[in-house]
């Protein structure tokens, strides 16, 4: 290529590269290591996933049993993945398996005899519930994260084990409020509504002044045994230490699935209040729920605790308030859970880390001194030992650092204190990719070459040393890219980028630099 037109590339390259970068502030983002906020590794019970599954196919298969006239002594689900099926009717087998086979086929079945069948659950089934549930757990937080209003936050999957121990970081950068971010992002928020149960001879006014109660008060006015469609549902206040507790029907007729807003807003007394409004189809539901139980209570249930049990005082269609003790940031964080979903599995906080603000000001600070330090003394060296040589490659370094800042800026990385020192690195490479360079063309000189012809055969002989160092280093930096995490990504980020700019200012800008300097007068002796 002609010097001219290498030389419009080069200055096209350096505006569109300073352009990029600046303000450095708003174009490269900072991780959590340099802006302090939270570091979480939260585990995802994804075996939770597949009881839940077991569960409701053990309950569709009791169902579809009864349709067909097979009546088991007993049926359950008998852990994760495993239904287990009891005195079946040996003139029904035949039904059973043609059922199990026909709607149940990710299950394989088998006889233990005496009418009893054990039904598991096959490991593509299980893995495949595993798989959806993390992804469903990723993309619930990252919703609850996104509606908390963090800026930047890094939220990914560390590796899928597919054995129940399946892994999520998260780290939310200019957060300090641990215990409401664990509380936000770690709680189900699992929302149902279910009519209370009226024991026999009360009245729903008079019923209202005795619950919540006591389990065993609450039995007694049951005659000491509760409906089989009733279940004690524990009251999300208690009186002096005590568990109360709400009886409620077993069935759910409306859940948080149902949902469509929600949203934190002042009640009537000034309170803090949450309103939610349904979906079409659930509204429908609720509307003849409502207009069937005018006057009864309804219970309100978040995560298995009733939290307030209103009266049904008018026909309800889509659109409702929850209310309880709710502080303002409690309304807002109910809020934020329902309109985000539940999470589909347990979570376990298995590492917490806090970094202060303070921390990564200090960080910052270390990491530019450590890096201006470096590059000085690079810079004094290259000075000295190869003198007016030297200040090409001083140039071709500070291109070097413009294009890696350009480069982070427009793909938006996230600089870390380990990017810092990719970029410590990079500059190392930088100078040791000179060094080769410039000890060729001194060979080339003491071997009695002219001084042009010494330039164009050490880049030429250096080319293929400095390509075979960057091109291996840049595998090892990819593949810590594609299985590292984190800090470990933002130190290979830096580095491949790096090393690609390496190459083009080393090998193109600072031949250019030395054939513009030969060109514009005769030169007999090169300080180098």
């Amino acid at each position: 290529m002609p010097l001219k037109w290498r030389w419009v590339l080069i200055i096209s390259v350096t505006l569109l590269a300073s352009y990029l970068c600046f303000p450095l502030q708003e174009k490269i983002k900072l991780g959590l290591d340099l802006k302090g906020g939270i570091h979480l590794v939260m585990r995802v019970k994804t075996d939770d996933a597949v009881k839940a599954s077991t569960d409701l196919d053990a309950e569709t298969l009791r169902t579809e049993l009864v349709k067909r006239g097979v009546t088991p002594q007993k049926l359950e689900s008998a852990g994760v993945g495993r239904i287990s099926v009891q005195g079946v009717d040996s003139a029904k087998a035949s039904d059973f398996r043609d059922l199990v086979s026909s709607q149940f086929s990710a299950y394989s079945v088998s006889s233990k005899g005496g009418g009893d069948y054990e039904l598991e659950m096959k490991p593509a089934r299980v893995r495949e519930i595993r798989e959806s549930s993390l992804r469903q757990a990723l993309e619930t937080i990252r919703n609850r994260v996104d509606k908390f209003g963090v800026a930047e936050p890094v939220i990914q999957q560390v590796g899928f084990a597919g054995g129940g121990d399946e892994r999520i970081l998260v780290q939310l950068p200019g957060i300090q409020n641990t215990e409401r971010v664990k509380e936000l992002i770690g709680s189900p928020a699992y929302l149902e509504w279910k009519l209370v149960s009226i024991p026999p001879g009360h009245r729903v006014e008079d019923f209202r002044t005795l619950a919540p109660a006591s389990r065993e008060s609450l039995l007694s006015l049951f005659g000491g045994t509760l409906p089989a469609d009733t279940e004690l549902y524990p009251a999300e206040l208690q009186q002096a230490g005590e568990l109360l507790y709400w009886p409620c029907k077993k069935a759910s007729p409306i859940t948080g699935n149902d949902l469509r807003d929600a949203r934190r807003d002042v009640g009537r007394l000034g309170d803090a209040v949450v309103n939610f409004r349904l979906t079409a189809d659930a509204g429908q539901r609720f509307e003849d729920l409502t207009r069937a139980n005018e006057g009864q209570l309804l219970a309100i249930l978040l995560d298995k605790k009733v939290i307030s049990a209103p009266r049904i005082n008018a026909v309800i269609r889509d659109s409702g308030v929850i209310e309880g003790s709710f502080t303002v940031e409690t309304a807002e964080d109910l809020a934020i859970k329902l309109r985000s979903g539940a999470l589909p599995a347990g979570m376990e906080l298995l590492e917490e880390r806090t970094v202060g603000p303070s921390l990564g000001s200090d960080s910052i600070r270390k990491g530019i001194v450590a890096s201006v330090m470096g590059a000085a003394l690079v810079v004094i060296f290259m000075l000295v030992y190869y003198r007016l040589s030297g200040l090409n490659a001083i140039i071709a370094l500070g291109l070097n650092i413009l294009l890696l800042l350009g480069a982070m800026g427009y793909l938006k990385a996230t600089l870390t204190l380990p990017g810092i020192a990719g970029i410590a690195l990079t500059i190392g490479m930088a100078v040791d990719a000179n060094v080769l360079i410039f000890e060729r063309i001194r060979e080339e000189l003491r071997l009695g070459k002219t001084v042009k012809a010494a330039v164009a055969s050490g880049f030429t002989k250096a080319f293929s040393t400095i390509v075979d160092s960057h091109v291996t280093t840049l595998i090892a930096a990819l593949f810590l890219f594609g299985y590292g995490t984190g800090p470990v990504r933002g130190f290979a980020v830096t580095l491949c980028i790096g090393i690609i700019a390496n190459l083009y200012t080393n090998i193109f800008v600072s031949h250019a630099l030395f054939d513009t300097y030969l060109s514009s007068r005769r030169v007999d002796h090169l300080s180098i």
